[in-house]
This record gives C-alpha cells, structure tokens and sequence, in this order.
C-alpha cells in the first residue's frame, strides 16, 4: 500500500534512507559520502524544507520511501529508497509512479552521476537525462546542494518538463 508518511514514520524513514545508501559507499566521490549517509537533523531539515514522505507498506511494515518537493515551477523527486532486501521488486517503481501520476507539472531528478543503477531506474520510467549545462543551471536553481554535488551529480526530466521547455533529452 502507497501511504503518505507522518511524524510516526520518521525512524523508519530515517533507517530505510540510511541502510539503502550504504549502496553509494565507495561509488559516490568519498568526499561526500558521510556515516550516517543521511543525519537525523538533516533528515529534519529536508521535511522542514517541505519535502514530503510517501512511503511502500506491506503487513504494517514501511519498505519503501520517496520525497516530494514542490519548488517554484516544479516537482522534484527527492530521497528515494528501498530497504535492501525489498530492492528489485517493484516498491520504488510503484512509489515513482504514484507520485508522478499526482502531478501535472514538470519532475526533476537529481542523483549522483556514478550511481548507474539509478539513472536505469529513472530512465525505465520515462526520466531522461538533461545536458551537463541544463543540469547546472536546474542544480543551482531546484536545489540547495553544494557546488562539489553539484559536480557530482545529473539531473533527470520527466516528459512535461523536456515537452515544456521544447528540449532534446541527452543521449547516454
């Protein structure tokens, strides 16, 4: 069952963010990696922000969890993970897919450059990459990153937002 998620929710959101990111150890630039990946306080932060939890539950259990964010002109799609052992079967997808489907405006992305897998992930469901220009420019205006992620990092746009802009997406 796809949920929003509540103060209640808040360890497990934090656990699950942390235990999936452990995939990013050693791929992602070691500068930016941290223990714990994610810190309760900034955890906070990013909901303070006005990202909003929507989490995957089954049997009472949340296995799944994807932040939305309304800034300005868009929605981004923000701190999307799976428990490790529910990864591969269908909880990410179906949270990207509910969460887009309540939205008309265009979606971005952002993700860190090195890590494939999510690129394939967002580009199975319909994302395609921006240019490198198009996605410093979208980094620095959508985001609150450092310049050293900004680096390190690629941004995704759902079909509105290339049909809105009239952009090609990036071949890969």
């Amino acid at each position: 069952m796809i949920r929003p998620c509540d103060q209640h929710d808040f360890e497990a959101i934090y656990a699950i963010i942390n235990e999936a990111a452990e995939a990013y150890r050693g791929v992602i630039p070691a500068d930016r990696w941290h223990e714990p990946y994610m810190p309760r306080d900034e955890l906070l932060q990013e909901i303070e922000a006005g990202v909003v939890f929507w989490g995957s539950e089954e049997a009472g259990e949340l296995l799944a969890v994807m932040g939305r964010q309304t800034v300005q002109d868009v929605t981004l799609i923000r701190h999307a993970y799976v428990r490790t052992a529910k990864q591969k079967q269908g909880f990410g997808g179906q949270l990207l897919t509910a969460l887009c489907q309540q939205r008309e405006q265009p979606i971005l992305v952002g993700t860190w450059a090195a890590a494939i897998w999510a690129i394939r992930f967002y580009e199975k469901h319909g994302f395609r990459l921006v240019s490198p220009a198009e996605k410093d420019r979208l980094l620095k205006k959508y985001w609150s990153i450092p310049p050293r992620q900004i680096e390190t990092s690629v941004v995704l746009g759902n079909q509105t937002w290339f049909r809105r802009y009239r952009l090609v997406p990036q071949n890969n």
